[in-house]
């Protein structure tokens, strides 16, 4: 199984060069050079089965010889031992035809504990392996961060700098990113949004000379084995709903377009999914694009669901590649107007595709808070705003077809808007109870690619 950039000119890579690679030189993202479908019988076949067995079964043929069988089951077998619950993605039924998929259960209570403590496992085997030393930077609107750290913390063959938008996450989320008291974490408040920091991240990646001297890896979402690790809860939670011999839906809150897409690639492999739907909340970039074809950028809107608060989706670029048959110079011609104008048109062939595969909907601040009141006083569940923001456009695509909603974080991660919402002040787990009295390492950046790379050299004495 090789690996080949959206925009065409990268060379193709292996499944462990796309991973510890992240961005392509060329500045687009990796995909597999085809897509392996699975046949009813072996969709079937997962029903009943432990998560981590669906997880082998369905990640094992993009895996290529980077690892063995019983290497990659180690390494699964591992990633989620630190989940607090057996089914890990448990399902939960709202109301009749609408499930929420609980994806907080991991040691940083947010879905990206999924890929990242899998992702965390990979690069330490590979790094044995190799006796190389890397240096992970990653950008976060909130939970990746937290879990990047919570994953590498304490490694000898790995120093992790991640950029978070300064203010601009919540307390539990930045605590979580700054208390850890290892010397390899570096928590970097940077002044900007979250766009700033991810454009920042992908100039340390185009910046070759950088890139190679601190051995740069990604773990944002850009890492192709970021998106397949979360391919996994697809099958299971539909599997569990009556998969293959009847379609489900997902509606998916979404910011950076990762979570979403990884339900396109469960869909090409063969799950059987009717509607996709994409749920935005004020920074409603994707809606706006999807409804009228053009994708441009409008300034990012502080909301009380930070993780999305986003308006340059990295991952819409893989969407684009599939839908524009592949056309690497068609992807990079459009990333480029974006980088120069801040906008581009869909073309009118791939903008019907995109609408006939993506469903979407918009969820104003007031109608989130709303929805997390209304979704305790009618199910019992107490849920976190960008989870919200999935029910309540869930609600307006609900039908025959089984609806699962993606519930991407526990509540307690943003106990402000929850409390305010409902009166209740979500608890951290007992495991975290001292957060707020832990001890905060953090330091405040410019939003100035000169300035990070030099604290990045001088922190892993490479300078």
């Amino acid at each position: 199984m090789n690996y080949l950039s959206t925009r065409g000119t990268a060379p193709e890579l292996t499944f462990g060069e796309a991973m510890m690679t992240g961005l392509a030189r060329d500045g687009g993202l990796y995909l597999p050079a085809s897509i392996p479908v699975m046949t009813p019988e072996e969709i079937a076949a997962l029903a009943g089965l432990g998560y981590e067995d669906v997880a082998f079964r369905v990640m094992r043929p993009f895996i290529g010889d980077t690892f063995t069988d019983d290497e990659f089951r180690g390494l699964i077998a591992r990633a989620y031992q630190g989940f607090n619950h057996a089914a890990r993605a448990p399902l939960k039924q709202l109301a009749a035809n609408h499930f929420l998929l609980e994806l907080f259960h991991g040691p940083t209570l947010a879905f990206k504990d999924f890929a990242m403590q899998l992702i965390g496992q990979m690069m330490q085997a590979a790094l044995a392996k190799s006796g190389n030393r890397i240096t992970i930077v990653g950008a976060t609107s909130g939970d990746t961060g937290s879990a990047a750290i919570e994953a590498f913390r304490g490694l000898s063959n790995v120093d992790v700098f991640i950029l978070f938008p300064h203010g601009r996450v919540s307390e539990v989320q930045r605590r979580q990113m700054t208390t850890p008291a290892e010397s390899n974490v570096h928590a970097l408040a940077l002044d900007g949004d979250f766009d700033d920091c991810q454009a920042r991240l992908k100039d340390m990646f185009n910046h070759f000379e950088f890139r190679d001297t601190v051995g740069l890896a990604g773990v944002n979402s850009i890492n192709w084995a970021r998106v397949l690790a979360q391919v996994v809860y697809y099958f299971t939670s539909a599997v569990a709903l009556g998969a293959p011999h009847r379609k489900v839906s997902f509606t998916v809150p979404t910011g950076n377009f990762g979570d979403i897409f990884a339900g396109w690639i469960a869909r090409a492999m063969g799950l059987p999914i009717d509607q996709l739907v994409i749920a935005t909340n004020q920074n409603d970039i994707l809606d706006r694009a999807l409804r009228s074809g053009d994708y441009a950028t409008d300034g990012v809107r502080r909301s009380i669901s930070p993780s999305m608060d986003i308006q340059v989706s990295s991952n819409f670029e893989r969407a684009l590649f599939e839908v524009l048959g592949r056309d690497g110079a068609a992807v990079a011609s459009l990333m480029d107007d974006l980088k120069t104008t801040g906008s581009f048109r869909i073309p009118q062939g791939a903008l019907e595709t995109l609408r006939a595969t993506f469903a979407s909907g918009r969820c104003s601040e007031d109608e989130t808070l709303a929805t997390i009141q209304r979704t305790l006083a009618q199910s019992g569940e107490l849920i976190c705003p960008h989870s919200a923001v999935a029910v309540h456009v869930a609600e307006s695509h609900l039908g025959a077809t089984p609806m699962i909603t993606l519930a991407t974080a526990h509540p307690a991660k943003f106990p402000d808007a929850v409390e305010r919402a409902t009166g209740i002040r979500p608890a951290l787990p007992p495991r975290m109870a001292d957060l707020f009295d832990r001890e905060e390492r953090v330091t405040r950046v410019p939003n100035d690619l000169a300035a990070l790379e030099t604290l990045i050299l001088e922190r892993t004495g490479r300078a």
